[in-house]
């Protein structure tokens, strides 16, 4: 069997494939490096870090400043809290977008161009934060749990790729089958488009769960508890607290050996808190790009 022959590249393509990879490259140095030099600055030793001697590749490895920051029963709490906020208001999400997405998706739908409507105007225009806060006040959401998962329950934009990709990737001739066979739309929804919405499904879920996984401001606003607060606070909170410590103890010889734990303390606490999202997303990267490019560039 003849071997298909290969197509020859013209000087333009060759320029354009070098500029093409010259550019990613350095992109790629701008996104890794930073994230190196916090790493290997999270698995140093202590005065090895505080001497400013680390950069790229760790010296002196150890493991002993992650596992004093795990043993922290503050942060303990934080990753309880961030994975209940992160599941739960992921689930959340995902319900409330496609309950939303479906019937907005269905031609039949009557008044489907005025919800559309609305829904875009909230995505442009907000009441800003104070109107905000007393609405939450006065629901009595302050410091609970609750807080975190239901006022962001959906969010418009991801509501639009969904109901995109309902729209251009589910056959109406499925929708008219299933309606022949006695379907209601909730048994349609459950057994027909739901299994054939796993990219779009996957890619929600990692935004929704990234952004509960990375909710700052919100905790910062609304809790007041200790044992509610997520990681991202915690995080925030000890940084502060090692940057106070280390500007106290800045001429104090008797003290260098906190201030190494401390300034090593500050890298491990951002490599702690980032793990999980890190090994979410090789996970479901194969459904990354093909639900983002059917659900939000087709139509």
């Amino acid at each position: 069997m003849p071997q298909p022959r290969k197509m020859r590249l013209t000087a333009n393509d060759k320029a354009f494939h070098t500029v093409n990879f010259a550019i990613l490259i350095f992109t790629g140095l701008i996104v890794l490096l930073p994230l190196m030099h916090v790493i290997s600055q999270a698995f140093s030793d202590p005065q090895s870090v505080l001497a400013g001697r680390v950069l790229f590749w760790p010296r002196n490895f150890t493991l002993d400043t992650i596992v004093m920051i795990l043993s922290n029963p503050n942060v303990r709490i934080g990753y309880f809290n961030t994975f209940f906020y992160a599941s739960v208001g992921t689930v959340i999400n995902l319900f409330v977008t496609v309950c939303c997405a479906y019937p907005l998706s269905r031609k039949g739908f009557v008044g489907r161009n005025f919800f559309m409507i609305v829904f875009s105007f909230t995505m442009m225009f907000s009441g800003g934060m104070i109107p905000t806060f007393m609405v939450i006040r006065n629901l009595g959401l302050i410091d609970t749990r609750a807080v975190m998962l239901l006022p962001g329950a959906m969010a418009v934009w991801n509501m639009i790729i969904c109901r995109t990709f309902f729209q251009n990737t589910i056959p109406k001739e499925m929708y008219e089958s299933a309606e022949l066979d006695g379907a209601g739309h909730i048994r349609v929804l459950v057994s027909m488009v739901l299994p054939l919405s796993t990219p779009v499904l996957a890619v929600l879920t990692l935004f929704y769960a990234v952004g509960h996984w990375n909710s700052y401001f919100d905790a910062l606003l609304y809790l007041r508890s200790q044992n509610l607060f997520n990681i991202q606070l915690i995080l925030q909170n000890a940084i502060s607290s090692i940057e106070a410590l280390l500007n106290q103890a800045d001429n104090l010889t008797a003290a260098e050996r906190t201030m190494a734990l401390a300034e090593a303390s500050k890298y491990a606490m951002i490599v702690v808190s980032m793990i999980p999202v890190l090994a979410l997303y090789p996970i479901i990267q194969r459904y990354f790009v093909k639900g983002i490019m059917i659900g939000a560039i087709k139509g």
